[in-house]
């Protein structure tokens, strides 16, 4: 999909659904003022366990098909790339077993995940010194940021998979991001564009209210 086809996000994201959390953020909804900063429990501050993935997106579900999808890695890179999903699933691949904590205030324990290692990407790309932060851009229009060193640590990965099936639509696929300990507003669907900037550029969200870095442990929901 090239930009001409991308959809009109604006016109089309459930936009009463948008201005409700741009008021959570206000009134700082949620917030229970006792963050957890030693990871003292598995489950942080003003969360609830739920035993089903709830699906939440901004009202557009792109239905990206397998052999159209594409990943462009650019931006303070030495060696950008553009990957098929053969190319990408082609990788060293990798399994990680992680809790979800949305910032809606409910966590899901034990998924486990099937794709390719964040460390494999920035190993292929090789990001240039002065690249210090990441922006996420899905086939929907959504992006958010995170620092490289976020981006770099050893549980985050690029997932096709989720318990053993391809991950569904609904969900972010044909590959979405998982970053287990951030809130999961971080860990974009449907990626299909990873930039590498020297200054931060915060996202969708993050320019809405919502906190820049998002630790569930220290009840970083909102700026």
């Amino acid at each position: 999909m090239n930009d001409g086809e991308k959809p009109n996000l604006i016109g089309k994201i459930k936009d009463k659904l948008i201005r409700s959390k741009e008021t959570w953020a206000q009134e700082g909804r949620l917030l229970t003022g006792q963050p957890d900063n030693l990871h003292r429990n598995r489950l942080p501050p003003g969360q609830k366990e739920v035993k089903n993935w709830p699906v939440l997106d901004l009202g557009v579900q792109p239905e990206v098909k397998p052999e159209n999808w594409r990943l462009q890695v650019v931006g303070l890179v030495e060696n950008p790339v553009a990957l098929t999903l053969p190319q990408f699933r082609a990788l060293p691949q990798a399994e990680i077993t992680s809790d979800i904590h949305c910032v809606t205030a409910w966590s899901l324990y034990d998924n486990h995940w099937q794709g390719v290692a964040s460390r494999t990407l920035l190993d292929l790309v090789q990001p240039k010194a002065a690249a210090r932060h990441i922006v996420f851009h899905s086939y929907d229009g959504y992006t958010t940021n995170v620092k490289l060193d976020v981006f770099a640590d050893a549980d985050v990965l690029l997932a096709h998979s989720w318990n053993g099936a391809p991950i569904t639509r609904e969900h972010g696929g044909p590959v979405r991001v998982v970053i287990p300990k951030w809130y999961f507003w971080k860990s974009a669907k449907w990626v299909t564009r990873i930039v590498f900037h020297e200054e931060d550029k915060p996202g969708f969200w993050e320019t809405r209210g919502y906190h820049n870095e998002g630790d569930p442990w220290k009840e970083q929901r909102y700026s």
